[in-house]
């Protein structure tokens, strides 16, 4: 099963990750595959060896090695899928960064987040449509395939595809069925966030299924096995910690729209980068300013002063240390410059982007407005909850 696509605010580069290995790129996106990866070629192996062996008799050891290499064609439709997630992305202006294959499927990492419904539901969908698309043309071939070890695999790929397509339909997060369900949700309510809360939730109820699924096999005349329980177990608790995840996301993103970097701004005091930092403190106190940036000849920033390394600095050497000291260079952090107008998630991207304990705020045309201090965004993050 692919569990589909994850992004937002600061996904990371591509890089590895632990229990991670790159084995390449594809469409310019970075692929990797997680050790656990292994666990499912084993049991897949496992449960392979008995209709190889009835296919192939005699292949002895080598029946396993048939199953891993199953393993590794259903793992390559699979990428298919995430890709085609990854194109779609692209195609809205929203760069994929790359594509993690695990145990259970894999995962697409995009930058930011659909701005519109569609975008949503186009960039979810078509991962399924995909799969299903890889079963129905593996059925096809199946028609025209010998009978034997290839039909086998054919076959296998034909309907694993086309039960990953159908099974991701489901509506619930974290699967894509559950994101066409919030883009749903977003058109008729116009609110993003209560969509992803409501789709987790049912993403909640899709897992308790998942949970009770090898008990409604007696239903159908049939008897549930250690190896069903086992994967309804880790599928279960998979969709419901990745469900909960997404209720959890949905009431944090409610309170962005609370955060603004215009509103939040400290008013700055201009001083030069030489002038003692017990002065400068003086004239910030006396100019009610709440911070302190360093200009030069010209009247351009060029350093944005650190309340760490102030406090840090004891107050006997203040009249004697350069203010400049204990500024953090402009010049050698551009990402410490923002747009004043930023806010919501827009605002929290930048500045995951750049980590920094303030930010010079300018306005369009690159005058100063302010400085925006981290602490005072997490004071008004908390607040809005």
């Amino acid at each position: 099963m692919s569990d589909s696509r994850s992004g937002g605010l600061g996904s990371p580069a591509s890089r590895n990750q632990p229990g991670t290995l790159r084995i390449g790129t594809l469409a310019g996106v970075d692929v990797f595959v997680r050790t656990s990866w292994l666990l499912i070629a084993v049991l897949i192996a496992y449960l392979m060896a008995p209709a190889v062996e009835r296919v192939e008799p005699g292949l002895g050891a080598l029946k396993y090695v048939a199953g891993v290499a199953f393993a590794i064609l259903l793992t390559l439709s699979l990428l298919l899928h995430e890709i085609s997630h990854a194109l779609m992305a692209r195609r809205f202006g929203i760069p994929a960064h790359s594509i993690t294959l695990h145990f259970i499927g894999g995962v697409t990492a995009i930058e930011g987040e659909p701005q519109t419904p569609k975008q949503e539901a186009a960039i979810s969908g078509i991962g399924p449509v995909t799969s299903l698309a890889i079963g129905l043309t593996a059925l096809l071939v199946l028609e025209v395939t010998p009978d034997g070890l290839l039909s086998l695999v054919v076959g296998g790929l034909a309907w694993a595809n086309i039960v990953v397509g159908v099974l991701n339909l489901v509506p619930g997060l974290p699967l894509d069925g559950g994101h066409v369900l919030r883009s749903v949700l977003w058109k008729a309510t116009g609110n993003p966030h209560r969509a992803t809360t409501i789709a987790g939730w049912a993403g909640r109820g899709v897992a308790v299924l998942a949970l009770a699924s090898p008990l409604l096999l007696d239903a159908f005349g049939l008897r549930a096995t250690v190896v069903d329980f086992l994967v309804a177990a880790v599928l279960g608790w998979f969709l419901w910690s990745s469900a909960s995840a997404a209720i959890v996301s949905g009431k944090l993103r409610a309170r962005l729209p609370a955060l603004r970097a215009r509103t939040l701004a400290r008013r700055a005091l201009s001083v030069p980068p030489e002038l003692p930092l017990a002065e400068a403190l003086r004239r910030a106190q006396q100019e009610q300013a709440g911070a302190l940036v360093t200009v030069d000849g010209a009247g351009r920033p060029v350093g944005l002063v650190n309340e760490s390394a102030v406090a840090a600095t004891p107050a006997e050497r203040r009249p004697w240390v350069p203010t400049s000291v204990v500024a953090r260079s402009l010049t050698t952090g551009p990402g410490l410059v923002l747009a004043a107008d930023l806010e919501g998630e827009s605002l929290l991207r930048q500045m995951r982007s750049t980590p920094s304990s303030e930010y010079l705020l300018v306005e369009p045309d690159g005058t100063l407005y302010g400085v925006l201090v981290t602490s005072d965004v997490d004071a008004a993050f908390s607040r809005s909850a």
